[in-house]
């Protein structure tokens, strides 16, 4: 099957604010390190950018073998979704500031984020992730691709998030709405 030019265009534009995304993080890890920023979890982030590459060409790839197509029932509401996602991914990078990259990276002198998303939640771009990560691949009915997806990250999540609250709350309480959600505040 030909892929179509509407999801070419889609894996284009989503590849393309990758990239940026991926040169903001690079000048925010000089600001880091600048600031005397330690890096922590470097040995699990090569399997995030396989696993982002994976996304991306799986989609691809099982559109194209498994003729799967864009259907309006499920494909609006996820591109849709894919929006909003891009807002929630912006929202955290403003929120973070010069504090946001694709790393762990810890400034020891710059304050915990308490602002934006973060004011409710310790990790809402992970959020953003999981739902991007979902809907992307269900624009063209890409169900396998999401699947296999949504599996490999929550692993790779579990490892990601347990070395994030490792390093910036290592004492630190959760924030009260986590704590009320678990019927613990």
């Amino acid at each position: 099957m030909t892929l179509p030019a509407s999801l070419i265009l889609l894996i284009a534009a989503v590849t393309a604010v990758r990239l940026v995304e991926l040169a903001v993080a690079r000048r925010n890890a000089r600001w880091a390190f600048d600031r005397g920023g330690v890096e922590y979890g470097q040995r699990h982030y090569p399997a995030m950018v396989v696993l982002h590459v994976f996304l991306l060409v799986g989609i691809l790839a099982e559109v194209a073998l498994a003729d799967r197509t864009f259907t309006p029932l499920t494909g609006w509401p996820c591109l849709a979704v894919l929006a909003l996602a891009q807002a929630g991914r912006a929202w955290c990078m403003r929120a973070l500031g010069p504090q946001w990259n694709t790393r762990v990276i810890v400034v020891p002198t710059a304050p915990l984020v308490t602002t934006g998303p973060y004011r409710w939640m310790r990790h809402p771009n992970y959020l953003v992730v999981a739902c991007e990560g979902i809907a992307l691949p269900l624009v063209h009915t890409a169900w396998i691709t999401a699947f296999l997806f949504t599996l490999a990250n929550t692993a790779w999540l579990a490892v990601r998030i347990r070395t994030e609250n490792t390093v910036l709350w290592p004492a630190a309480p959760e924030p009260a709405v986590c704590r009320n959600e678990l019927g613990l505040g």
